[in-house]
């Protein structure tokens, strides 16, 4: 009978150990998720600022190549757009303490290369307007799904300043491409099926 107890006492405290560490893994774990959480997002932070640095640089050559005045405002409209979620990220940066830094992003650099290949084999015109609506229309996908992602991201690991200021460029990103698709619906597919016609 003394060896049961024995033995029921030190199931007992077995089963207080088990349970304290038990206890001390979930929290181990939760932060570790938490640390890994936010190198994931200053990733994905570093990664859509050089994308959009180098939207800077390529949205121009798509003005001058453009020939519809409505794509050729939307398009100058959403370069200041662009300069302004440059700016956001910067603060978005801030915010967590840390310093803006761009890391190439092989995505867009992929878009931007696609873009200018489809402006150099179409002729000037109606066309190579809807190419430059396509390529666009790409880069505003591209750049709705990072930005959701990073304000999802910032809502879980609780980053208020964060989110406000990525949930601005996010649905300046859904108006840009919703204005790409009105667009290419009432002046870029007429124009090009006048030129098929004739």
């Amino acid at each position: 009978m003394g060896k049961k107890k024995t033995k029921s006492t030190t199931n007992s405290k077995n089963g207080k150990e088990t349970k304290g560490k038990s206890s001390k893994g979930k929290s181990t774990n939760a932060s570790m998720q938490s640390s890994q959480l936010m190198k994931l997002f200053q990733d994905q932070l570093k990664d859509i600022y050089w994308a959009e640095k180098a939207l800077k640089k390529a949205i121009p050559k798509m003005i001058k190549k453009a020939t519809s005045q409505k794509l050729i405002d939307a398009l100058t409209s959403h370069l200041d757009e662009t300069e302004n979620q440059v700016n956001r990220l910067e603060q978005v940066f801030e915010s967590i303490d840390k310093k803006a830094k761009a890391v190439k992003c092989e995505a867009m650099e992929g878009l931007i290369k696609e873009a200018k290949e489809i402006m150099k084999s179409c002729d000037e015109g109606a066309m190579c307007d809807a190419g430059i609506i396509s390529a666009g229309q790409k880069v505003e996908h591209y750049e709705i799904a990072s930005y959701g992602t990073l304000r999802q991201f910032a809502e879980t690991l609780d980053l208020k300043k964060a989110v406000k200021l990525l949930e601005a460029t996010l649905k300046e990103e859904k108006a840009a491409d919703q204005k790409l698709t009105k667009i290419a619906t009432e002046v870029v597919d007429l124009e090009a099926a006048k030129e098929e016609a004739l």
